[in-house]
């Protein structure tokens, strides 16, 4: 009897929990049991036992994504049909090592295992239809490609190949194929030498797909040459056209006159900029001012980059389609061309600038009474890196210290009010190089956010607030403009569950009943875990619980932030969306009818696809320094921590934050079996096991710079093995 509860109130806890993904899952389940039939969001909320409104709301996101998708048919407004069901589905290809693959999709609650000959040259990434296998019992679900619905990419970059009459592009990453190349099509392109490729066909029979090589960019081991490869194998830009470069050079440093006279004048308030020591873009500067009734003016000024950037513009084009600038080991790839983004239109000090700024007045507590946005003109009086900012916080002197020590305590403030609402800490440390003039790596450093970096996070979260804020949530009754906002959904629960019985090995716990009992539980976890051995571990785990955050113009809020207005207004010169949003913000503020949403949504989905690509390609430039830097360390013995565990092997980090693997295949004095419930490798005969958080000293076995790749043995002396389970 009492453990028939047990389960019902665990079943009541993950209803509470729902996100986007297992809405979608939940719907289509439901859906499919009585496929013609007409529903609405009411009818949904009824069946899944969804009753507050926060839950009903996510709902009539989740069908408008998924009309979007094309999984139901809109017949009428609020009224959704399921699109016709057939034994297939439709989903997204994630290539594994061994060559088979997972394809994910809304339609199943879990991936569909697809072997490698039944991919029908599917590549990673692409969007697939699938014939599903009967089900067998205990086993994966299984199907095999039917169709190829949409390439994720016809380009790659790799390395050449030669033959006499021919050659092959090797790519980089998991493409599983080389790419043929005709003599004809090799475009200057020598022997051992990076160059992109574009697939031109692949008849159903053969092996490889045929190509041409498009870009030549330069020898493998050359710097800019491997620097522009990755940027490639991510489609990513290394340079602007020229016809951008020359629009950019006729863009005026000077204001006119006339331009002065339609602002808000700021210039004779302090103002000043706090950015990383070699930052050249300067998108955004503070302000502050004591007024009469001993409350605080606080100005967070954005540089007015739609100013100069004009719709339907050639500028405009590139930035659209860049959607955000690339932060590489060694370089950025700015989204806007050198002259804009270090230039007119970044916020150097003593020069006047134009500005989109918000405006606060805030209590000595931190509580905002008032708030002002619009266009001005302001003139930066100093320029600090963090470094400079955080001397005078920790010694309370310097030029300008009121000011930022006055800044500080009402940042600390805010930032206690967010945690207090259910902001959930995450901080993880950067990984830093120290590089020659060739881009070789000389050492590995750890960059830390101190008070000076949470001193402008803050001013930054509140500004972002306040705009979503003042657009989303208009006054009376009426209905919120389109706009765009950055949203994050909630947790997996089903993660959620077993990242607790995990972390229970450790001694530790998270609640799961409500989502502020989550992230309250989550900090605590994360405080009482710094400085421990399996700090590192837990935070890499509590992470992968959480959802992406994304643009969308159909607002969920922000989860992690716990807020449930948020956008992106603070960096116009890095990111598109901030772009959006001051266009739209003008617009409204001039009282603008409301913007098309499904233009902006598309631009949306767009934006969150370059994020993503753009922060792959930043991984994939720190993994290939680190594997260089290792390579100097060849046969050496280093302490590590396991920090994941596979069916093909055992990944370890290194205390550099530096991550190789040990092949299973060099865990020879047994046969191992993955306990992926558990995170462990286990020995059938000899009970041995290797658990993720394990301590584990290695040997550096070898290094794959081609591959990004770093390749252990266990250590001379592995404590762990005599682990017992």
């Amino acid at each position: 009897m009492v453990r028939k509860k047990k389960k019902e109130s665990r079943k009541l806890k993950k209803s509470v929990t729902f996100n986007k993904k297992k809405l979608k899952n939940a719907i289509l389940s439901a859906l499919y049991e009585e496929p013609g039939r007409v529903v609405n969001y009411r009818q949904i909320s009824s069946w899944l036992g969804v009753k507050d409104t926060e839950g009903r709301h996510l709902i009539n996101v989740v069908l408008e994504e998924m009309k979007d998708d094309e999984y139901l048919e809109q017949i009428s407004r609020g009224r959704y049909r399921l699109k016709a069901k057939t034994g297939t589905v439709c989903g997204i290809v994630e290539l594994q090592p061994q060559g088979f693959a997972y394809v994910n999709s809304d339609e199943m609650d879990r991936p569909v295992l697809v072997s490698s000959r039944n991919l029908k040259n599917a590549m990673d990434g692409d969007k697939v239809r699938l014939h599903l296998y009967a089900r067998r019992k205990k086993h994966d679900l299984e199907g095999e490609v039917t169709e190829i619905v949409e390439r994720a990419k016809t380009i790659f970059v790799g390395t050449v190949e030669m033959s006499r009459n021919f050659a092959f592009l090797v790519p980089a990453g998991k493409a599983g194929f080389d790419i043929f190349i005709a003599k004809e099509n090799l475009n200057g392109a020598k022997d051992g030498q990076k160059a992109i490729a574009e697939i031109t066909e692949w008849p159903p029979k053969a092996r490889s797909p045929f190509g041409k090589i498009i870009e030549v960019l330069g020898d493998t081991g050359n710097n800019d040459a491997e620097m522009h490869s990755i940027l490639a194998e991510f489609e990513l830009p290394h340079k602007f056209p020229e016809k951008v470069d020359k629009v950019a050079e006729k863009i005026p440093f000077e204001i006119p006159e006339e331009e002065y006279k339609k602002r808000r004048d700021c210039r004779d308030v302090t103002t000043f900029t706090i950015d990383p020591a070699d930052a050249k873009d300067f998108d955004d500067a503070l302000s502050l001012r004591k007024l009469e009734n001993n409350n605080w003016e606080v100005g967070v000024h954005i540089a007015d980059v739609t100013h100069y950037v004009t719709p339907n513009s050639l500028m405009e084009a590139e930035a659209q389609s860049r959607a955000t600038s690339v932060y590489l080991v060694d370089r950025v790839v700015p989204m806007l061309p050198e002259r804009l983004s270090n230039g007119v239109c970044s916020l150097r000090p003593n020069e006047d600038k134009l500005c989109f700024s918000a405006i606060f007045e805030l209590t000595n507590d931190a509580r905002v009474v008032n708030e002002w946005f619009g266009k001005t003109v302001i003139h930066s009086d100093k320029r600090f890196a963090y470094e400079d900012a955080q001397e005078i916080i920790e010694t309370g002197k310097g030029e300008l210290s009121a000011e930022v020590l006055t800044l500080n305590e009402l940042a600390k403030k805010l930032r206690e009010q967010r945690f207090k609402n259910g902001a959930i800490a995450f901080e993880r440390v950067e990984i830093k190089f120290n590089i020659d003039e060739d881009g070789k790596p000389l050492s590995v450093y750890f960059k830390e956010a101190k008070e000076s970096n949470q001193l402008i996070e803050e001013f930054m979260l509140l500004a972002n607030r306040k705009v979503a804020e003042f657009i989303g949530k208009p006054e009376g009754r009426k209905k919120p403009k389109t706009f765009v906002y950055r949203i994050h959904d909630r947790p997996d629960p089903d993660k959620l569950e077993s990242f607790n019985s995990f972390i229970h090995r450790f001694g530790y716990g998270i609640e799961l009943q409500s989502a502020k009992a989550i992230s309250n539980s989550m900090n605590h976890l994360l405080t009482h875990v710094k400085g421990r051995k399996e700090q590192n571990v837990v935070e890499t785990l509590a992470i992968r619980t959480m959802a992406k955050a994304e643009y969308s113009t159909r607002n969920i809020g922000h989860y992690g932030l716990a807020f449930d207005y948020y956008t992106h207004f603070t960096s116009p010169i890095r990111r598109y969306p901030d772009m959006m949003v001051h266009r739209l913000l003008e617009k409204y503020l001039e009282g603008g009818r409301s913007a098309n949403e499904q233009k902006f949504e598309d631009l949306c989905r767009h934006s969150s696809d370059m994020e993503s690509r753009a922060a792959n390609a930043e991984r994939a430039s720190i993994k290939y320094k680190q594997v260089e830097f290792m390579q100097g360390h060849v046969g050496e013995e280093y302490p590590g921590v396991i920090s994941g565990i596979t069916d093909w092997g055992i990944y370890v980090e290194l205390e550099n934050k530096i991550e190789g693997m040990i092949p299973i295949r060099e865990l020879d004095d047994d046969f191992y079996i993955f306990d992926e419930k558990n995170y462990a490798l286990v020995g059938r005969h000899n009970h041995k096991k290797y658990q993720l958080g394990d301590d584990i000293p290695i040997k550096i076995w070898r290094t794959n710079l081609e591959k990004k790749q770093l390749d252990f043995r266990l250590g001379s002396n592995d404590k762990n093995v005599d682990k017992q389970v």
